[in-house]
Formats: structure tokens, sequence, C-alpha cells
């Protein structure tokens, strides 16, 4: 019996033996025989190695005689390439549109979604021509429009094999993906089925991906709305919709202090890790290339060593990605380019610095870091406190099939569309009917707690304290199963810090003065410490912080967090030590 992540992780997805999963799941391919498969195993598993391996096997039986896998983006063609070569399958990435078909001394091609959709009739003949196995890599890109859809329906429908291959939780939209079966659950809606799943949390406890912390910090932000009206808010708190939105725009913003603080300690944390593994390198996903490039330069500052900048619509993007990858330098910074697929197995720290919020792209980005090479490795993310990522960060281990009925309204209530449209410039018509513009104004940075495996350590900490160092120091080489108890040790020094600092604070006796502080500060003060405690009954009880705001909203009246006068916080803040005590 092979051990589950034996052999240890090859650095480019091939292995001389196959995992225990990808011999079982190449078992059942067999035993079924169907002409469509479906495999879903999480980032860093060895989908690869699995897919060429299955190749290999046709290609010896004589159940096939040409191979054409279909990538999501150009970076890949290559890397698939240089995977299949490894496992002596010739496959020309260089294949284009205006070819007939590849040279005889190629097994197959491989191209892209787009390249197909481009010209399907191309790729159909190619398909006709001889007795095809066709790979979909991520195949959920198949249903990225409809034209895509039909496209990939009409190139390989003539296909004799073709096998689909997913990393990540399908779409959140209802486009339906070609040669993907659809049935009906306990609902009745239509769901996709899975011939062979492989999750994050049984890669985790087989010991073949590592383990992700998420490293959250929350915060007090300030920004003027396109009306001109100023607003501050907390980021976690019971906000509506659009102050979500709007807070969380201002966080990311790399003139504020929320977004340097947070660099600051994601530097920290990944100084940390090299302590126990030299090269390990970071990524910041960044929502658009200005910000991206206002962050590198922000990193330069704060680590003196140049940040990679990583942008889709620049010619050497994949050589830059691979000549970080075969670096040891600490950072990158990236839009979107290495959301998907692209392997670079030393990223160790993340900074999620971008507003997107459906399930399919968190997944793709935190795929980045699960990639384990040896036992023992860890991973940490930094996330805003935001609803959205906290309860995507706490299902990890969920399994998530395609709804083609689903509502797209996103089960928190917020809508994605909102954070983009939060995002873009304003239209030029809109511009006409407003006399401001949306504008950061302030933001500060706490640290909120370490969220692994659907559970919360920790307590808000100024960043760069004691407090925030008990996590931010944790050791580079974690197993798994000693996580729980490292965290919670850290928690209760973390309290022990805490407590002495307050003392020392009490004893020093800072002399009162009768003024009364500004209204603005009492209201943050209260507001912080509100927060505080949320968090702290939210860790006892396992509820949600947003559960808990909008517990203390019905029990003691008033709005939301962001607009409560300081005596109705206060009555919160009451009520609420009376719960913690008890």
């Amino acid at each position: 019996m092979l051990s589950p992540s034996y052999p240890q992780r090859a650095p480019w997805g091939t292995a001389g033996k196959l995992r225990a999963w990808q011999q079982e799941a190449l078992d059942l391919y067999f035993e079924r025989e169907h002409r469509d498969f479906l495999v879903a195993a999480t980032p860093g598993a060895g989908k690869t190695t699995f897919a060429l391996t299955l190749a290999q096997e046709l290609l010896r039986r004589r159940e096939i005689n040409r191979i054409i896998v279909v990538a999501p983006t150009e970076h890949l063609k290559t890397q698939w390439a240089d995977a299949a070569a490894r496992l002596h399958i010739r496959l020309d990435p260089a294949f284009r549109n205006s070819h007939t078909a590849p040279a005889r001394y190629y097994h197959g091609v491989v191209v892209t979604y787009a390249q197909v959709a481009a010209r399907a009739p191309v790729h159909r003949r190619l398909t006709e021509s001889a007795k095809t196995l066709v790979i979909l890599d991520e195949v959920h890109h198949g249903g990225d429009a409809l034209s895509w859809g039909d496209a990939i329906r009409d190139a390989y429908g003539p296909a004799i094999k073709r096998l689909s291959l997913s990393g990540t939780p399908f779409r959140s939209d209802t486009a339906p993906i070609p040669f993907v079966e659809y049935h009906p659950d306990e609902s009745g809606g239509l769901v996709s089925t899975t011939d062979y799943s492989y999750g994050y949390g049984r890669a985790l406890a087989d010991g073949v991906v590592r383990p992700v912390l998420f490293h959250v910090y929350s915060g007090t932000m300030r920004w003027q709305t396109t009306m001109g009206d100023e607003l501050e808010a907390n980021l976690g708190q019971d906000n509506t919709k659009d102050v979500n939105a709007q807070a969380w725009r201002t966080a990311l913003d790399p003139e504020g202090e929320w977004m340097q603080a947070v660099l600051r300690s994601a530097d920290e944390r990944l100084t940390e890790i090299r302590k126990h593994v030299p090269d390990a390198g970071g990524l910041v996903i960044a929502t658009d290339q200005t910000v991206a490039r206002a962050y590198a330069k922000l990193l330069h500052a704060i680590s003196g060593e140049r940040a990679t900048i990583v942008l889709s619509d620049e010619a050497d993007a994949s050589a830059r990605i691979e000549k970080f990858s075969g670096s040891a330098s600490r950072w990158m910074v990236a839009v979107r380019m290495v959301s998907e697929g692209v392997d670079v197995p030393r990223l160790a720290v993340g900074v999620y610095a971008t507003s997107s919020s459906t399930p399919l792209f968190f997944a793709q980005a935190i795929g980045r870091f699960v990639r384990a090479r040896r036992r023992g490795e860890a991973a940490s993310v930094f996330l805003p406190n935001v609803p959205p990522l906290l309860k995507l960060a706490n299902e990890m281990e969920k399994q998530r099939d395609h709804a083609l009925d689903r509502q797209t309204k996103d089960e928190d209530g917020l809508e994605d569309s909102l954070l983009d449209a939060a995002n873009r410039e304003e239209k030029a018509e809109d511009a006409l009917t407003e006399e401001f513009s949306f504008q950061a104004l302030a933001s500060t940075a706490h640290f909120d707690s370490i969220v692994f495996e659907g559970k919360q350590f920790g307590q808000l900490a100024e960043p760069g304290t004691d407090e925030e160092r008990e996590f931010i120091g944790l050791p580079g080489l974690l197993e798994p199963e000693h996580v729980h108890e490292l965290l919670s040790q850290h928690q209760a020094r973390q309290t022990r810090h805490r407590e002495a600092r307050e003392a020392r604070e009490a004893e020093s006796g800072e002399a009162e003065t009768s003024l009364p502080e500004p209204l603005h500060r009492t209201l943050r003060e209260q507001r912080q410490l509100l927060n505080s405690l949320v968090g702290l009954y939210a860790r006892q009880t396992g509820e949600p912080h947003g559960a808990v705001h909008a517990e203390l909203r019905r029990t003691c009246g008033g709005p939301a967090v962001a607009t409560a006068t300081v005596a109705q916080l206060q009555k919160r803040i009451e009520f609420l030590r009376r719960r913690v005590r008890a």
C-alpha cells in the first residue's frame, strides 16, 4: 500500500510513482470506462500527474493516439508541455489556429480556452483526425461565456475520451459547463456530478498539502462618499452592504495606515518562516495595476528589496513568474496572473488585497499557497476582516458542486458586483451628476484573530505589539496536527501579555484631565471596545461576529455600530460584558 502522500511532491507536478488518491482515481476511471470523467482535486494535490499518467496508459493501450490539453492561460501551456515531457509525452505548446495539425513527432498540442473559442472549427478538425483524448484543465472556464461553452462543445464533441479537471469550487453563476453532467439534488435543483473528489481536508490529513493559517485584521475606516458625506466604520461589524464595500475599499488604499501595517506584519511573518524555509516567498494579490505598483513600492520600503510585479497584459509576465519561482526573492505582487494553475511552490505568505469575494476566485488564490514541498511547511494568508472572506476562510474544507439554478446573489448579502463597482472609476455620465468622488481618508489596523479549520484564535491587538507577535512568530515548519495546540498556547500568552500591559498602565497613574474627550475619539474607543468584546464572545460561543452584532441590536436597540451613539454603544458593551463573564 502506498502512503497517501507518497512520493514527496515533485516540483512541476510529476512524480515517479502515484500517490494513493491518484491510483484510486485511475482505478476508478478504468473501472467505469466512461467517455467523460470529472476529477475535482485540491490545488497542489497532483492533478497534472494524474492526467498525464492516464494519458500515458491510454496511449499504451492504443485507445488513443492524440492528446489535446486545454488550459486557462498561455503560461500554463508551457507548464503542461514541460510536465508531459517528464513522462515522455511530447506536446506542442506553440500550436496556433493558423496551423492545420501538429508536427508528426508530437503526441498532441496544448491550447487555451480563448484560442478554441476564436476558431472552434480548426480544433474540431484536429479532434476528428485522430483518436483523441481531450484534457480540460480547470473546466469551469468553459462556462466563462456562452460562446466559449458552445465552442468547446463543438470542438471536442467528437473526442473519443474527455477528462475534465477542477482544482477549485465551481462557478458561482449558472452558466452550464461543457461535458459536465447535472442531476437533481434533494431540493430538485440541478447540480454537477463529480466522478472523483479529493478535497483540501483529506489532502491536509494525508500530508499532501500545507495547513493555511488566515491572519485576520480589522480596523477603523473613514472615507468620503460620492455624495460628499464622511463615514466611519469598523471592518467586521454589522454594516450594510454598501458600507462594507466602501470600508473594504478604504482598507485596501495603499496610502492608508491599514494596508501599510498589514504589509509590515506580513513581511515580519515571511522573515520568521524564512528562518526555517530560506527560500520562502510572499505574494500580494491586488485589485488593479495601479495599486499593484503602489504595494510594490511599500514592500520595497518595508523589506529593502524590490518586489516582482506581474501584470497579465505584459508580454514578459510568464517569464517573470518563472524567474521568481526559481529565485529566493521575497515578494511578488500580481493582479490576477497567478490566481490559478501557476505553480510557485515556495510561496508561503500571502496578502489578499483584492475586492473579489467569489468562492471560485478565493479558492484559486489560496490554492497558490497550499502546495507543499515537504511535510511540515505551513502557509499564512493575511485577510481583511470582512464577512464574505471570513466565511470562505472558515469553509476551506467544504466541497462544492456547480448548481445551475442557484440564486446569483451571494448568500452573505454582499454582492461582488457592488465591490467591483466600488473599485471602478465612475462612468463619465455619473461624474457629471456627482459633486464629489469617493475618497479614502484614514484607516487604522488591528490584529483580530487567526482562523484555522473553522476556529478563531487570538484577540484584538495593535500591530507591532507583543500580542500580535505571538502569532506572527509561529514556527515556519508546523505539523497540521499540532496547529490547534500551538495556537491555543499563543492565545493564552497573548492574554497574559495584555493583562500585564494594562496593569503597568494602571500603576503608572497617568494624570486624568477634567476636560471631556472629543466626541469622535470617544466614539472610536467605544466601537473598538465593543468589537473586541464581540470577538471574544464570538470565539466563546462559535457564533459569527455579524450574528453577535445583530443580536445586540435586537436586544439593546439602536442602529448599526457605525451610526450608533455613545450611550447606545455603552449599553451594548455592558450587556456583552455580563454575557462574557457568565
